[in-house]
C-alpha cells in the first residue's frame, strides 16, 4: 500500500504556498494529488474554454450562477487582503510537480456536479438564508483584516463546519462531506498505482477525508456521489399552481355576476403587477430601460406559462445591448470589486434574469394578496356564487 500525505491548506494563505512547496520537496511523491477537477485545473492554466452567452442563457441557471460567482468572488476578496491569489497553493502544487516532472492527479469532483447537488439539496429557506448571507458578506468583507492562517487551526475549522451546518445542513452535505468521501475515493484510486501520494486538499476537508482513509469501508458507492438529484421541480409546481389559480379565478369572476368591469380590472391588474415589478427589479439589477420594459411586456404572460420565465426575455434584450464578449467569464473571476463585477457585461445579464424572474415571481404572490381588497369583494361569496352559477349553466346545458 502506498504512503498518503496530506497537506491542509487555506486556500488564500503565502504560509499555505510555502509549506506546499516544502511537502513537495521534502515527501518526494511519486503523484501530487491536488484539490481541482478538469475544469477548475483549466481555469488556473488559462485554458478554460469559455461559454458562449447564448449558452449561458439557454442553461436558464441563474441563481447557481451568480450564487458561484459571489462565493468565487469573496474567496478572491480575502485573497487580495492578504496578498495571496485564491487558488495560489494549488499554482504553486502544480508548478512544483511539473518542474520536478511528477504526475499530477485531479481529485476533486466536477464542479457542476458539485454546483448541482449543492443547489437542489437545500431548501427553499436554506436558499434564502444563503442569498442573505451572501449579500451581507459583499459588504461586509471590505475593510475587514482576516486571519487567515486561523483558518486552518482544527478547532477554529470545526466551529465553523459546525456553524455551516447549523445555517445549512443540506448544503454543507454537498459541499464539505460528499467531497470528503469523493476526494477520499481519488485518493485510494492513486494509491493503488503509486508508492508516495501528496494530498494538497483545503484544511476544512483534512479530517473527514482522514477518516475515509482509515475506515475505507465507511465510503459511500462513488455512483451515489455523482449521481444528479431527483427533486420536486418546486418552479414548475408554482408555475402549474398559479397557471390553474388565475384561471379559476376569472372563471369565478366571469359567472358570479359582478360585472365585466371587476373582470376587465382584475386582468389590467394582473398585466401592471407583475410588469411593475419584474421591470422594477430588472432596473435594480442595473438593466437597461429597454430590459425592463421586455420585462413589463411579457411577465404578465409568463407568470401563466410553467416553462418560460419573464428573466429569459430581459436577458436576451440586455445581451444585445451590452453585448457581452467571449472574455467576460474571465473577467469576472478576475475582478477585485463587486463593483467591477458589476459592470461586466455578462454578469449584468445573468444579474438581470436572476432578478427580473424574482419580480415576476413577487407579482405572483402580491396579486393573489391585494387583488380582492382591492376589487373590495370577498373571495368565498364571489367563488362559491361563481362556481354555482357555472354549475348551473352546466347542467341547463347537459338537460
Amino acid at each position: 500500500m502506498a504512503e498518503i500525505r496530506i497537506v491542509g491548506t487555506a486556500h488564500v494563505s503565502q504560509k499555505s504556498v510555502d509549506e506546499v512547496k516544502a511537502a513537495i520537496c521534502e515527501f518526494q511523491p511519486d503523484v501530487v494529488a491536488v484539490e481541482l477537477d478538469q475544469a477548475r485545473f483549466q481555469a488556473l492554466k488559462k485554458s478554460m474554454l469559455e461559454p458562449s452567452v447564448s449558452e449561458v442563457i439557454e442553461a436558464g441557471n441563474f441563481n447557481q450562477l451568480l450564487v458561484q460567482w459571489v462565493l468565487s468572488y469573496l474567496q478572491r476578496r480575502i485573497g487580495m487582503d492578504v496578498g495571496v491569489e485564491p487558488g495560489a497553493e494549488m499554482k504553486a502544487a502544480i508548478a512544483e510537480a511539473e518542474q520536478r516532472q511528477l504526475k499530477i492527479g485531479l481529485i476533486d469532483r466536477d464542479i457542476r456536479i458539485t454546483l448541482m447537488r449543492f443547489w437542489r439539496s437545500m431548501s427553499l429557506w436554506e436558499k434564502l438564508k444563503m442569498f442573505y448571507a451572501l449579500s451581507a458578506s459583499v459588504v461586509g468583507v471590505e475593510g475587514n483584516e482576516i486571519d487567515i492562517e486561523s483558518l486552518k487551526q482544527e478547532e477554529v475549522i470545526t466551529m465553523a463546519l459546525e456553524e455551516f451546518r447549523k445555517f445549512s445542513p443540506n448544503g454543507a452535505r454537498a459541499l464539505i462531506d460528499e467531497r470528503d468521501a469523493y476526494l477520499a475515493h481519488q485518493l485510494l484510486a492513486l494509491d493503488a498505482h503509486n508508492s508516495r501520494v501528496l494530498a494538497v486538499i483545503g484544511a476544512g476537508h483534512v479530517k473527514g477525508v482522514q477518516k475515509y482513509l482509515h475506515e475505507p469501508s465507511t465510503l459511500p458507492p462513488l455512483s451515489e456521489l455523482t449521481a444528479e438529484i431527483k427533486t420536486p421541480r418546486w418552479g414548475l409546481i408554482f408555475s402549474v399552481a398559479v397557471t390553474v389559480l388565475f384561471a379559476l379565478l376569472i372563471l369565478a369572476i366571469a359567472f358570479s355576476g359582478v360585472g365585466m368591469n371587476v373582470l376587465v380590472t382584475a386582468l389590467i391588474y394582473w398585466v401592471l403587477i407583475h410588469g411593475v415589478l419584474t421591470a422594477v427589479f430588472t432596473l435594480i439589477a442595473g438593466g437597461h430601460p429597454l430590459s425592463a420594459l421586455t420585462g413589463f411586456g411579457v411577465s404578465w404572460l409568463t407568470a401563466l406559462h410553467p416553462l418560460v420565465a419573464a428573466g429569459w426575455f430581459s436577458a436576451i434584450v440586455e445581451a444585445k445591448i451590452r453585448k457581452p464578449s467571449p472574455g467576460d467569464l474571465k473577467k469576472i473571476f478576475e475582478a477585485e470589486t463587486f463593483t467591477d463585477m458589476w459592470h461586466i457585461p455578462l454578469f449584468k445579464v445573468v444579474l438581470v434574469a436572476a432578478l427580473a424572474n424574482v419580480g415576476s415571481t413577487l407579482g405572483t404572490i402580491l396579486y393573489f394578496i391585494v387583488i380582492f381588497p382591492t376589487l373590495g369583494i370577498d373571495p368565498g361569496i364571489l367563488i362559491l356564487q361563481g362556481f354555482g352559477n357555472m354549475w348551473q349553466g352546466m347542467m341547463g346545458l347537459i338537460h
